[in-house]
């Protein structure tokens, strides 16, 4: 028995190691939870494209939006662990989208092989251009003085986007607003230029256009300093918040049960494609680091970390179960 247990763990070894220096053998799918035209997209298509040629086959982007991105989430933790649909995501997969989706069946831990990061950014607190204020500190005011008046815009309720404004308020003092859920950064957006709703917290390569062509203002980026990338926005410290310090990352998964060897060849593909000098830059013009984990274990260690922490967040929002 114990001969044809081991003769089992050597042949599933053998073949693992078969899989990956013949993977990829065909174009591989990396699933988005957002639309086109948002800061995930933006991301996805950059890096996606640079490791793609690294690898010899393309992997093409898959946007399925939906119930914050737990659609994504859900078809890819039930892909097979080929390596040939993986998922863009973040620290959500980890438990606040549980907290707050029904049809979040999935975890983190459990069920997704973690690869990588690929990147990280400061959020862009936006305005609409009419509003009533030129700094934080007077949105901090008017919110204080007028309770569920002011009205924010998310691309989906326990996002990024979303956590991001609980988080803000909670610092600011516990602002009360209004919250408007989209489908995704692009049409959230759009509701502040139209004027539909009054302020967002958005990823950079949402807000940037719209605030360039002057359909709305920034106010702020969402981290306690300036940043490098927004050198001419004032941080939270000096803003009058400084107990709000955020960051967004995207991070390559797998469904869980990947071969190591796999996870190895997409990690060692992600770190060069992020250590090109093009994909910086590019990365960069729509307001984001190239940020590569150090190894496999580092960032899923990491991710995990930021999991229980957006998680934490989450549960501390009161926000309820969709």
């Amino acid at each position: 028995m114990f001969k044809r247990f081991a003769l089992s763990l050597l042949l599933a070894g053998l073949a693992g190691g078969a899989m990956a220096q013949s993977y990829p053998a065909r174009p591989v799918t990396l699933v988005v939870g957002f639309p086109p035209g948002g800061g995930a997209d933006a991301v996805a298509r950059i890096v996606a494209d640079k490791v793609g040629k690294i690898l010899g086959q393309p992997l093409l982007v898959d946007n399925r939006p939906g119930a914050g991105t737990t659609l994504a989430s859900e078809h890819v933790a039930r892909a097979a662990p080929d390596g040939y649909t993986l998922l863009l995501g973040s620290a959500n997969i980890y438990g606040s989208d549980q907290l707050l989706y029904k049809s979040a069946r999935y975890d983190g831990a459990r069920n997704f092989t973690g690869i990588t990061r690929w990147s990280s950014a400061p959020m862009l607190l936006a305005v609409r251009k009419d509003f009533p204020g030129q700094g934080v500190g007077d949105l901090v005011a008017l919110a204080r003085s007028q309770p569920d008046k002011l009205s924010y815009s998310s691309s989906g309720a326990g996002v990024i986007t979303h956590l991001a404004t609980l988080s803000f308020a909670g610092a600011s003092g516990g602002l009360r607003m209004l919250h408007v859920p989209f489908k995704g950064g692009a049409p959230s957006i759009q509701a502040v230029a139209a004027g539909d709703v009054d302020l967002t917290f958005g990823t950079p390569p949402s807000v940037l256009p719209l605030a360039q062509a002057g359909k709305l203002r920034m106010l702020a980026v969402s981290t306690a300093e300036r940043s490098p990338l927004f050198p001419e926005l004032p941080g939270m410290k000096e803003s009058g918040v400084p107990g709000f310090d955020y960051t967004f990352w995207f991070g390559l998964f797998a469904p869980a049960g990947l071969p190591e060897d796999v996870a190895k060849k997409l990690f060692d593909a992600s770190t060069k494609a992020l250590e090109d000098p093009d994909v910086k830059a590019r990365l960069a013009k729509q307001g984001n680091l190239a940020a590569p984990s150090a190894s496999l274990e580092e960032f899923r260690a990491w991710a995990l970390k930021e999991g229980q922490e957006s998680k934490a967040l989450t549960q501390r929002s009161g926000a309820g179960l969709q």
